[in-house]
């Protein structure tokens, strides 16, 4: 069965619930953490810690960013302020590549140094907790992610989906250390680890990117549009389409070619029937058609025009 699309306000409503989620998620994660790396010295515990520190100080932007990014268009800002998430993004990637290099450089230092794991079993149970706390968290997210597309839960994601991982090779690399005496296991899974979030942390970078940088919606998503305004006889055309994503809303401008010979009422009603049915697929859509009279129109648009897009 097909989901409906979301409003606004129901997008703010999710992204809300689930921002808060993660921080709670990540506020438990720090604190047991913390008391099992006290308890045992484990490098991968510690590597697993600093990663932990750093989400939650992730969840918290992105808990601001996504309230900030569905308040309503204002006098200085017209088409609202949806890039907050990406902005949000851009610093949670950056949190990540810090926090894997930070991670890095102690798992080099505990590979060329080994040290013994103490509190194996309290340090594994901590461990184990982080994985199913993890693993609801980014169900939940997933969950969300398929009505939303905010770019700021899925960069919150990506941080957990590489902690899940992280929390597994830190596991096994304590487990390693602390039951088979192999005490290099445990800084190695540290190393694991930082790898895991710089790859994270480049996938984060470019989704972020492509938002900030106004990137086209899937092509999936344009042809459906396309197709939903030549539903009508009436529009005989569709060219020039431009749509960008900004956090939960999406920006769609078009020109569309009408009969020639239609009254200005008659070109109306036939283009807001058209942005009816493109707002009932994109509720959080902000819809621009222009129309041209099917075969007469003249070359225009200025920069972007529609000269200047034939010659390329």
């Amino acid at each position: 069965m097909t989901t409906a699309p979301l409003t606004p306000a129901q997008t703010a409503v999710l992204t809300r619930r689930v921002t808060s989620l993660s921080v709670a998620t990540a506020v438990v994660l720090v604190a047991a953490k913390a008391a099992a790396w006290l308890a045992s010295g484990s490098v991968a515990l510690l590597a697993s810690l600093a990663d932990s520190g750093l989400d939650l100080l992730a969840s918290l932007i992105t808990l601001y960013a996504v309230r900030y990014a569905v308040a309503p268009p204002d006098a200085e800002h017209r088409f609202g302020h949806g890039k907050a998430e990406a902005f949000a993004s851009l610093m949670q990637g950056g949190l990540v590549f810090a926090s894997a290099a930070l991670i890095g450089r102690e798992a080099i230092v505990g590979i060329m140094d080994p040290k013994p794991i103490v509190a194996g079993g309290w340090a594994i149970a901590v461990m184990g907790l982080s994985v199913v706390l993890t693993l609801g968290l980014i169900t939940a997210q997933a969950w969300v992610l398929k009505r939303t597309r905010s770019v700021a839960v899925a960069g919150d994601r990506a941080h957990y989906a590489a902690d899940l991982a992280s929390n597994i090779a830190a596991m096994a690399g304590i487990a390693g250390a602390a039951l088979l005496g192999l005490a290099w296991l445990d800084a190695a899974a540290g190393l694991l680890v930082a790898a895991w979030l710089l790859w994270g942390a480049i996938g984060v970078f470019r989704e972020a990117g492509n938002q900030l940088m106004d990137h086209e919606l899937p092509e999936a998503d344009r042809a459906r549009i396309i197709a939903l305004m030549k539903q009508d006889p009436r529009i005989q055309d569709v060219h020039q389409l431009r749509t960008r994503a900004s956090g939960p809303y999406v920006h769609i401008q078009m020109h569309a070619d009408l009969d020639p010979d239609s009254t200005l009422a008659a070109a109306h009603d036939a283009l807001v029937a058209a942005e009816n049915r493109v707002l009932a697929a994109f509720p959080a859509a902000d819809i621009i058609i222009h129309p041209d009279p099917h075969g007469r129109a003249e070359p225009h648009g200025g920069a972007f025009g529609e000269a200047e897009h034939a010659a390329r």
